[in-house]
């Protein structure tokens, strides 16, 4: 824990940590809504940036709808937390989700662009998440996510998974696609798609 301040926000108030790993690129922000109680599962949404749709608003995915119902989710709570990773398209990076979003306007779908780019269709490593969560004192969540792998990899880094809560905001119809490619080819959690 590196830094810690209050963050008031729309959704109510919150406080903010810096959290930095062992080595000097492993970095995160936390936003903790309420006290933790030790011994509880508290509301938690593992977040990867996405600068196009969490700033930009756009809708190609639903990055903006899930961070937005998270904060939403959480504030409700009695206490809750948002750990947000640098993680930018699916861990391939902002550039390289560039080239990605270029290849899905000549006709790929986002797995299909990932990996004629040259990564896997999912990067995402959740390991430094687990130990960022341990740092706050979280040792078990109820977890926010539709994704399947996420709920695997934390739980195999040290943070059990006491609930899945599904995360299903309100999505445009320019996203129908995403999700169906989530849903179909990454095995996210998705029903009614």
């Amino acid at each position: 824990m590196v830094a810690r301040a209050q963050l008031p926000t729309s959704w109510g108030r919150f406080t903010i940590f810096g959290i930095q790993g062992r080595n000097a690129s492993e970095e995160a922000v936390a936003i903790q809504h309420g006290t933790l109680r030790r011994g509880q599962a508290p509301l938690v949404r593992v977040h990867s940036q996405c600068l196009t749709g969490d700033v930009f608003t756009s809708e190609r995915c639903d990055c903006r709808a899930q961070l937005e119902f998270s904060l939403r989710q959480i504030a409700r709570e009695r206490s809750g937390v948002l750990l947000y990773l640098p993680q930018e398209g699916r861990g391939i990076g902002l550039i390289n989700k560039l080239k990605a979003y270029e290849l899905q306007d000549a006709g790929l779908d986002t797995v299909e662009a990932n990996r004629r780019l040259g990564f896997a269709a999912d990067s995402r490593d959740y390991e430094f998440a687990a130990e960022a969560l341990k740092a706050l004192g979280i040792r078990a969540v109820r977890l926010l996510s539709n994704n399947p792998d996420k709920v695997k990899q934390l739980e195999s880094a040290g943070v059990r998974v006491a609930e899945r809560v599904p995360c299903r905001p309100r999505t445009s119809h320019h996203s129908r696609s995403y999700l169906r490619t989530k849903k179909d080819k990454l095995g996210h959690l998705l029903a009614g798609l």
